[in-house]
């Protein structure tokens, strides 16, 4: 009987896509109350729940692409997605990367203008989509819901903000390294116990964040690692000398 119990398990997981928990509804969505729509009443999440269409999308799939006409937003439901600009030189930077309760295409849905950066799904994902015509409709007439993703603007602006400093205020790509690895322990800091965080990009992803190349992450990498500046177990990140990382942004 238990290993009965246990094949329909694995195969109820094989058959969800992607390996994914996928959310069935805004109502009972477990990150609802801190990163979306947070104390928004039951009847206007449940309008939110109408307009929304909910898809699941592989890694490396494309939302949206930077210049194109804004279609309407995606809330990420699972999973992460990289905001990303590109030159004409083919170079590309990170801009920021959304975490799942967060929105992406929203300045674009709300101002009208073409999306400013393209949307790729970093991992398998899923992500519900409104349509601008229905979001715009749906925050004239909930104006609880508009301050809410006014605060969501906020929050993109600070971050994108946080990731101008990188290329703006460092001159070397040790310096943009450094700041990158503070501001990251820094946002997971928890209690007075070493600053660590959980490093979810590959270097080739990090590069694109401080506008550098992979070669010259890894080696930044392994010179702080020999220096004991951080300490590195699997996806760990632990850094051992705050005030030595703080000089390399000092110095410069």
């Amino acid at each position: 009987m238990l290993n009965r119990k246990r094949r329909i398990i694995r195969a109820n997981k094989m058959k969800t896509p992607y390996g994914l928990q996928v959310i069935e509804s805004c109502l009972t969505c477990p990150v609802l109350r801190d990163r979306i729509f947070c104390d928004l009443s039951p009847q206007t999440l449940a309008e939110l729940d109408s307009i929304s269409a909910s898809s699941t999308y592989p890694k490396g799939a494309v939302l949206f692409v930077e210049g194109q006409q804004p279609r309407g937003a995606f809330i990420i439901c699972n999973g992460r997605v990289k905001l990303s600009a590109n030159s004409a030189q083919g170079k590309s930077l990170i801009l920021r990367i959304a975490e799942e309760g967060e929105v992406v295409g929203l300045p674009g849905s709300i101002s009208g203008k073409p999306y400013e950066v393209t949307a790729e799904a970093l991992d398998p994902i899923q992500a519900n989509f409104i349509r601008r015509e229905d979001l715009l409709r749906f925050l004239r007439e909930h104006g609880d819901a508009a301050v809410r993703v006014a605060e969501m603007l906020c929050h993109i602006y600070h971050a994108t903000y946080q990731e101008v400093k990188y290329l703006g205020f460092s001159s070397s790509a040790a310096e943009k390294l450094a700041r990158f690895i503070i501001d990251l322990t820094d946002h997971e800091k928890r209690g007075n116990g070493p600053l660590r965080a959980t490093v979810t990009l590959t270097h080739e992803e990090i590069a694109e964040v401080i506008g550098s190349s992979r070669e010259t992450v890894t080696r930044l990498f392994a010179s702080f690692k020999k220096k004991k500046l951080i300490e590195v177990n699997g996806s760990t990140l632990v850094v051992k000398d705050k005030a030595g990382l703080e000089a390399l942004v000092e110095a410069h």
